[in-house]
């Protein structure tokens, strides 16, 4: 393990590693030990009992944050014909048909969001390479092959962001700014932990929530109690 820069282990210090915090009080420290000179984001890291190896126990979905997420993002879309004008009209920030799929295998890639209609995904399909390990690739799953392009890409530019446990079972998920109202970051994040229970995969076995952590981009982990919004559910 690397060593800790002066100003981490500063902040090491105002976190009690022994302590489980409430959300609303992990993300008011967060806020207050931020030194940086940028707007850091705050993320969730959630440790659930599932192992993806197993198609029953694998989770993707999306959620639409009430907040947002802060960040401006860039909507790329992929259609043919009067489904071309439609996401020009919903703001998609790229458009394109074929000819999109060549600039991406050229190395186009300045997008935050892929979407595609259903009939041109067998297009795509040749740019799965690329866009897999990104995290780009479009899938129903993820509400990103659809017909319904106004609304799709108006969800994604508003809050609308998808997650998926890695390969050991955890999740990271950005939820916001720090320059949020404290209020506005918890409704977020407790919208976030609703939608990750609703979509609980059928073959979770055991004890589903193990852990949660708050963090924002250069700050340390914060752990954040389980049982309080459990019980509410």
């Amino acid at each position: 393990m690397g060593k800790h820069s002066r100003r981490f282990e500063q902040l090491l210090k105002s976190v009690d590693s022994d302590r489980i915090y409430r959300s609303v009080e992990a993300i008011t420290l967060l806020k207050r030990l931020s030194n940086v000179k940028f707007i850091e984001t705050i993320e969730a890291h959630i440790a659930l009992g599932l192992d993806p190896k197993y198609a029953d126990q694998q989770l993707r979905s999306t959620v639409i944050l009430p907040k947002g997420t802060g960040k401006q993002v860039r909507v790329a879309v992929i259609a043919k014909r009067e489904k071309i004008e439609e996401a020009k009209d919903a703001n998609a920030d790229v458009v394109g048909s074929e000819d999109l799929i060549d600039e991406i295998i050229k190395g186009r890639l300045d997008f935050d969001k892929l979407i595609a209609t259903p009939d041109v995904m067998p297009l795509i399909a040749k740019l799965g390479r690329i866009l897999g390990p990104r995290g780009l690739m479009p899938s129903p799953k993820a509400g990103t092959v659809t017909a319904d392009l106004t609304n799709s890409i108006s969800e994604f530019k508003s809050g609308k962001l998808e997650y998926r446990v890695d390969r050991s079972g955890v999740l990271h998920v950005p939820f916001g700014k720090l320059n949020f109202e404290v209020e506005d970051l918890n409704l977020n994040l407790m919208t976030l932990l609703n939608s990750v229970e609703r979509n609980r995969p059928s073959g979770a076995k055991g004890r589903y929530w193990k852990s949660i952590y708050l963090s924002t981009t250069m700050s340390p982990s914060i752990a954040v109690e389980i049982d309080g919004f459990t019980r509410s559910m």
